[in-house]
Order: C-alpha cells, then structure tokens, then sequence
C-alpha cells in the first residue's frame, strides 16, 4: 500500500527541522512506501565505497540519505514561501495543486477525463 506525500520529484522544498533546519533543496527521488524524499544538498552522509574494478576508486563520499517527508514543506515558485497546498478539482475532472498562499497553481496533477 502506497502512503502519500505532499511533494514529488522536483519540487523546490525547504527543510522545517533537524540537523539541515532552513535549508533550501531540490526532490530528487521520493519513496512513497515509507514517506521518505531525497532532498538535494540536505541530510548528507558519508559512505565507505570500496574499490570495483576497473575504474572506480575506493574511499570516503558524501552522498544525501532520505529525510521523513513530514519535515519537508513545498516552496511556491510565484511569492517563495513555504506553503501548504490545495487540490482543485474541476468539472471535467481535471485536477491541479496549488499554494494556498496566493493561490498560484503549482503544477496539473491529472489531466480531464477522456
């Protein structure tokens, strides 16, 4: 069963709480299963790679490391503040998802029924 999340892939997000507090990244991947997202630049680890031959070199990378998306909140692209969002539902059955701020629509989440 897939849990839903407020945020999809390439949404502009910023970060309420944790270490990352107030920082400002790209979604890269979601993981709907656990309400997880990977945020770009945000919640950075360090992993021990081991070499693979014949090019990879072995050593220690930084890489991101999924935060709960319940820490995560959308940054609306019209006024750049974090908001909350809305779900409008059309006659044709066309839905968008919009700021609740200023009411700028965020993106076409389906389009009209065929």
């Amino acid at each position: 069963m897939k849990n839903k999340i407020h945020v999809k892939k390439g949404d502009t997000v910023i970060v309420l709480s944790g270490k990352d507090k107030n920082k400002k990244g790209k979604v890269i991947r979601t993981f709907p299963g656990n309400s997880m997202v990977l945020v770009e630049g945000v919640n950075m680890v360090k992993k021990h790679v081991r070499p693979r031959p014949p090019m990879q070199q072995g050593g220690i990378i930084n890489q991101e490391a999924p935060i709960h998306s319940s820490k995560v909140m959308l940054i609306c692209s019209k006024c750049g503040k974090p908001s909350k969002t809305k779900i409008t539902v059309y006659e044709n059955g066309a839905k968008d998802r919009a700021c609740k701020k200023c009411g700028e629509v965020i993106d076409s989440i389906r389009g009209p029924k065929k």
